[in-house]
């Protein structure tokens, strides 16, 4: 049991596009869940939530030009901060939603490393329900993130069957423990030297970067044993 005084810091990223949505309803029950079961062991958690329909417009930009609005900076800045997350999506056309997956195309490679996290998506029809596993799972392990065991997925028969309850409450204590267990802090204090970062990413974080070296010199327009760049 956590002996740690400090609130760990819940991040919720929903990309429902109604409101209300059922997919932040599921997203909404997994924290609460999350929020339960931490206090049951001694531990506070503080949840901010990330609408991702606030901000379609910014993370489409994003995407095009690269340009950072005041709102996609402050969900990026919010979870930079993160112990770890709840994401929870509709899905469309067996896939998640392009929004849901856009915003996470434009976070840097290196925001949510060894970051637990819990996979959830809805959907009118059971057809969807291996999208989080093969879908889900395989964008959060290019984020090198540490999804929890039990994925979560409710289609619209799923709402009243206990059945749900019981796999948000697995997946809940799943994240727990594994906040608890401070993964992600201990990752980046031991090894964070050991994974391969791009210049630029997570804050300037990327500190074991050598900028001497050969290809950081041809990137900046520089030569290679005295041949500048572009002759023979």
């Amino acid at each position: 049991m956590s002996t740690d005084p400090r609130p760990l810091q819940l991040v919720v990223v929903s990309a429902g596009a109604s409101d209300p949505s059922s997919t932040r309803l599921l997203a909404d029950r997994i924290a609460g869940r999350v929020v339960a079961r931490a206090e049951q062991r001694g531990q506070q958690v503080h949840t901010t939530v990330i609408d991702l329909r606030t901000m379609a417009g910014e993370i489409s930009s994003a995407l095009v030009s690269q340009h950072t609005g005041p709102r996609l900076k402050s969900a990026i800045e919010t979870l930079a901060r993160a112990d770890g997350l709840v994401v929870s999506t509709p899905v469309y056309k067996a896939a998640a939603s392009g929004l849901f997956t856009s915003f996470f195309h434009v976070l840097d490679n290196d925001l949510l490393i060894a970051r637990p996290v819990v996979l959830a998506a809805t959907a009118g029809t059971a057809r969807h329900a291996l999208v989080v596993d093969e879908q889900l799972r395989a964008l959060f392990a290019y984020l090198r993130t540490l999804t929890v065991p039990t994925s979560l997925f409710a289609a619209s028969e799923d709402w009243g069957d206990p059945a749900l309850n019981k796999r948000i409450d697995r997946a809940a204590i799943e994240l727990v423990l594994l906040l608890e267990s401070d993964f992600a802090n201990q990752v980046k204090a031991a090894s964070w030297d050991s994974y391969s970062h791009e210049f630029g990413s997570a804050g300037g974080t990327e500190l074991g970067i050598d900028l001497d070296s050969d290809l950081m010199r041809l990137a900046a327009g520089g030569s290679l044993d005295g041949h500048p760049v572009g002759q023979d």
